[in-house]
């Protein structure tokens, strides 16, 4: 009874053995003792790495990259820029536009190298003015929402009158800053420019500190940390990506604030920065000069937004999700 019982339990093992070893046409029903030594070497043999045949790796050529600025994020929109300033060309020459009403980009090129002496200074000024009203407008807004952060009695009680000084027209009140500071002009322009400036900062780095991750906020408070620990090591970085947006924004708004803000000086008789020239200009119908210091402003836009772009590629792009590179 016994043997027929340990016999019923080998052949299970036999019939499930085999069948992984290829072995069940091979072993008897009921295993001799020659037979364990030949399962065993067997099974050994079937679960031993086999050796694999090695060859030496074909390395491919690799494949061809585009360099850093020949890539179609930059490729495209310079095509596209060629085309347009071809058509313009093409329009103007077809046509007969006179210059004094739509001058042709090669007529403003021209221009704008024999008038580069005049322009440039007036632009270095154009460019002072912006970068101080955006330096205030940065550290004013930046503080302004610590405080509103601080304390929602503060916020609900101040936010609005910022939201009013945002929504009111820079055209509208510029003189009346340009009056008030008749004494000092600069000033009187930079005060504009900040107004301009000044909001999307604010705005944003508001919400930016009050979007923390409430569950970061409670641990906080269960380690007891205090309102200058949790503003420095959660709120302020929290905020960050915020904070550098509205850098971006404020960057352009602070030069168009400068411009207008000279446009009204200009009117009052002051000769100050690029738009003075486009004033005159625009007096004596010399169009193609006009052209030539609008090229001028928008390419010092475009610089400040890069500029912007890259300050806050390189301040998040190490830790945060919106300006960290993926392969896919």
């Amino acid at each position: 009874m016994m043997f027929d019982r340990f016999t019923s339990i080998l052949t299970g093992w036999q019939d499930w053995l085999g069948s992984l070893l290829g072995l069940a046409e091979r072993l008897p029903l009921h295993l001799p003792d020659w037979a364990l030594p030949q399962l065993a070497a067997t099974a050994g043999e079937k679960l031993r790495p086999q050796p694999t045949e090695t060859r030496d790796p074909v390395l491919l050529p690799p494949a061809p990259r585009m360099s850093k600025w020949l890539n179609w994020d930059v490729v495209a929109p310079i095509v596209v820029g060629i085309l347009f300033l071809v058509g313009w060309e093409v329009a103007v020459r077809l046509t007969g536009i006179p210059h004094y009403l739509l001058p042709g980009p090669i007529l403003v090129g021209q221009t704008l190298v024999q008038e580069w002496g005049t322009l440039f200074p007036s632009l270095l000024i154009t460019l002072q003015i912006t970068v101080v009203a955006f330096f205030c407008a940065t550290v004013s807004g930046l503080l302004i929402s610590i405080l509103f952060t601080q304390s929602k009695w503060i916020e609900r009680s101040f936010f609005p009158y910022a939201v009013i000084l945002q929504t009111m027209p820079i055209v509208s009140i510029a003189p009346l800053i340009i009056i008030w500071l008749r004494n000092n002009t600069f000033a009187a322009m930079v005060v504009c420019a900040w107004i301009v400036a000044f909001f999307p900062i604010l705005s944003n780095t508001t919400l930016g500190l009050n979007s923390v991750d409430h569950n970061l906020l409670n641990l906080f408070q269960l380690y007891k940390a205090n309102r200058w620990q949790t503003l420095i090591y959660l709120r302020l970085p929290s905020a960050m990506p915020y904070f550098m947006g509205g850098l971006r924004i404020s960057g352009g708004l602070s030069l168009i604030g400068a411009v207008v803000a000279e446009f009204v000086a200009g009117t009052g008789g002051q000769r100050a920065g690029i738009a003075y020239q486009i004033l005159i200009s625009s007096f004596n119908l010399q169009v193609p000069r006009m052209f030539a210091a609008l090229i001028m402003v928008t390419g010092l836009g475009i610089l400040i937004f890069v500029s912007m772009s890259a300050l806050s590629d390189k301040v998040l792009g190490q830790w945060h999700e919106s300006a960290t590179r993926r392969e896919n």
